[in-house]
């Protein structure tokens, strides 16, 4: 079969649907050698389309090659690009994220993962010009898409309730975490404390800075509960750039006078994840919704404790192994982070339980179900 993978999100710095298509496209090359995979990205940068293949470790994979396909937006990519790839190849399988091509052939079979339904339900929180397509497009990807992947139990339920056409074509395929195991030595340490600013002891978020991911009600809870714990900063992970930024994040440092005491460190890259996971006191992920959380994860599997949000999803990925809090209450994650920085016990008892949960879930078993549902159509 000849199977053609959407790769766009890679190098985009996009946090967690970055990681899942690199992952899952890294583990499915190193688990099929049968197939033939075509890769597609929107860039001619020589140099980053050779990062890419470095990443995917493509050298020796002799089914697999990337392929640029060019566009000045996606509204190209969608409508005229997409199409004559389409017309110029045969291609038995397309696995793609969310917005589909305009024109994709009958005899095509169309795989669509779908993260989260985010803008269904928190629709103040996105971009009206967003929520347009997102409105306009998703349905019709719901209708031509043969297989649906959601990275949950949660998310299928989600996508379920908004769009009962996909009933039937849905499939569980779960996140996982890429962390390579880094050894912090003094010199690792002190390495990234220089690059990314970060102070002896510190809370720590990371991830996109968007509404929906609750970071006020983060600073709120830390400018509680600050004094009682005199040397801990707070510190946010993000790209403060991005089209979607929260802007009452910066009402919420103003009103606090946290200003110059929250540190920004932009963009964690990949290789330094895990050392700055494990600098960390605690790790909190205080989102409103989500589909899945994968910094969650990240964090248990290196031993941070982690403090997180009392959603759906939430629960089913990190069970027993951390500590929840109601994400409208900005006291209550306070108490819970005064628990978990008061008590060396606490916090050991959370970093057996993180790493015993992170177990539970892998890129290559994930990647082997995909592999089944594209080989289902042959």
């Amino acid at each position: 079969m000849i199977i053609a993978i959407d790769i766009r999100n890679i190098g985009k710095q996009k946090t967690g649907s970055e990681v899942v298509v690199l992952e899952l496209t890294k583990n499915i090359l190193e688990l099929d050698k049968k197939n033939e995979y075509l890769l597609l990205t929107d860039t001619r940068d020589t140099a980053v389309v050779e990062n890419i293949r470095q990443t995917l470790h493509l050298g020796d994979k002799k089914n697999a090659r990337i392929i640029s396909l060019p566009a000045k937006n996606k509204f190209i990519w969608a409508a005229w690009v997409m199409p004559k790839f389409f017309r110029e190849n045969k291609i038995d399988v397309f696995h793609t994220e969310y917005i589909l091509p305009f024109c994709i052939p009958k005899n095509v079979k169309v795989v669509t993962h779908i993260h989260d339904v985010s803008f269904k339900v928190y629709r103040q929180m996105i971009l009206k010009k967003d929520l347009f397509f997102l409105d306009l497009l998703i349905p019709r990807a719901i209708r031509r898409s043969d297989k649906i992947i959601a990275v949950s139990q949660f998310t299928k339920d989600e996508i379920e309730r908004f769009y009962p056409a996909a009933k039937d074509k849905i499939e569980i395929v779960s996140n996982a975490i890429n962390l390579s195991p880094q050894t912090l030595t003094a010199e690792l340490e002190k390495t990234i404390r220089g690059k990314y600013k970060l102070p002896e002891k510190f809370i720590l978020y990371i991830g996109t800075l968007q509404p929906r991911k609750n970071i006020p009600v983060l600073i709120e809870a830390y400018a509680q509960m600050k004094s009682s714990i005199p040397g801990v900063s707070l510190v946010l992970a993000g790209n403060k750039n991005s089209h979607n930024f929260d802007k009452k994040i910066e009402a919420a440092l103003f009103k606090n006078d946290l200003r110059d005491e929250v540190i920004f460190p932009g963009f964690i890259d990949t290789e330094d994840k895990s050392a700055v996971y494990q600098l960390a006191q605690v790790f909190i992920f205080p989102s409103f919704y989500e589909g899945f959380g994968i910094p969650i994860l990240e964090a248990m599997s290196v031993g941070t404790p982690v403090i997180a949000s009392d959603i759906s999803p939430h629960r089913e990925v990190a069970g027993k192994a951390a500590l929840f809090f109601d994400p409208d209450s900005a006291e209550e994650l306070a108490e819970r982070i005064r628990e978990i920085v008061d008590s060396s016990v606490l916090r050991d008892d959370f970093r057996v339980k993180g790493r015993e949960q992170a177990e539970k879930f892998s890129w290559r078993r994930n990647a082997q179900k995909l592999v089944s549902i594209f080989e289902s159509f042959d």
